[in-house]
């Protein structure tokens, strides 16, 4: 148990009485949102009963297993030979470069040849980021000129693995403000791009959300959403003071599941979406 759910365990535990109020905004606090938190409180009152400590992480546990989606299903790599491409949006600061990185070693790892698309032109400091990756995890990493065209960018990698043989291509783009309408345009832009040397290209379009921004992160899942249709996401920083409630607001609200996880800054604290694993590390 941990976070705020091991607070919220050990206040209820030393009390005679439960303080109901209290306990909805903890489990708002936890960033379920105050729609599941009022269910789990309303079907606790409804016991009729004391309630203990126990029966509120019960409670909790059920509601959040009953709203999360199952585990994300494999990745293989397509039968026609070409390139299954991810496109991986977020704005700045949420871990998104370390992100295509670590799902970049994740599928070599699995004996999947990867390229990366350093398509974050407006931030030097993003592309000189993932080709320090790419050094250390020896994966190939396309750039272009400083502030070059980000669609350039991705046109290039794509032609590159298809060239290759590669069975992925992950394209890290700029860390956009979920607010900048010119900066979403730039998303559409790429995947026109990308279909010119594969219509179906992108595959997997996955926005990167840190764990501890709370209800921030579901505001950047709508606005993206809107301006570039999302498959799933990637939340980081599980390792952190939050515990990824968001991602469970995300799904209840959007549709948007989890796909992978991010729990620290080595390459190999990444994983696969586990329902169960998620529900035991979050309560």
């Amino acid at each position: 148990m941990a976070g705020i759910f091991k607070s919220l365990y050990n206040k209820l535990a030393n009390k005679a009485e439960v303080d109901w109020d209290e306990v909805e905004a903890d489990l708002v606090a936890a960033d379920l949102g105050p729609r599941l938190a009022l269910q789990i409180v309303g079907e606790l009152r409804d016991l009729g009963r004391q309630v203990s400590a126990d029966d509120v992480l019960e409670a909790a546990r059920r509601h959040v297993a009953q709203r999360l989606p199952a585990d994300s299903p494999p990745l293989l790599p397509r039968i026609d030979g070409k390139p299954f491409v991810f496109l991986v949006v977020g704005i700045n600061g949420v871990g998104k470069t370390t992100s295509c990185a670590k799902l970049a070693h994740w599928l070599q790892r699995r004996g999947q040849p990867t390229v990366l698309a350093a398509a974050d032109t407006f931030r030097a400091a993003a592309v000189e980021q993932l080709e320090r990756w790419g050094q250390r995890l020896d994966i190939p990493v396309v750039k272009g000129q400083p502030n070059a065209d980000p669609s350039s960018v991705c046109f290039n990698a794509h032609q590159k693995a298809i060239a290759d043989g590669s069975k992925y291509l992950i394209c890290d783009t700029a860390g956009r403000l979920h607010t900048r309408h010119n900066l979403m345009e730039e998303l559409s832009k790429i995947k026109r791009t990308l279909a010119k040397n594969d219509p179906t290209a992108p595959h997997l379009t996955l926005l990167v959300v840190d764990a501890t921004t709370g209800s921030n992160a579901l505001q950047q899942a709508k606005e993206f959403h809107k301006a570039c249709p999302l498959d799933g996401l990637i939340v980081t920083k599980m390792d952190g003071s939050g515990k990824g409630g968001v991602a469970i607001a995300i799904h209840d609200q959007l549709g948007i599941a989890p796909r992978f996880l991010g729990t620290g800054e080595e390459p190999e604290q990444f994983a696969l979406f586990s329902k169960q694993k998620f529900v035991e590390e979050m309560l």
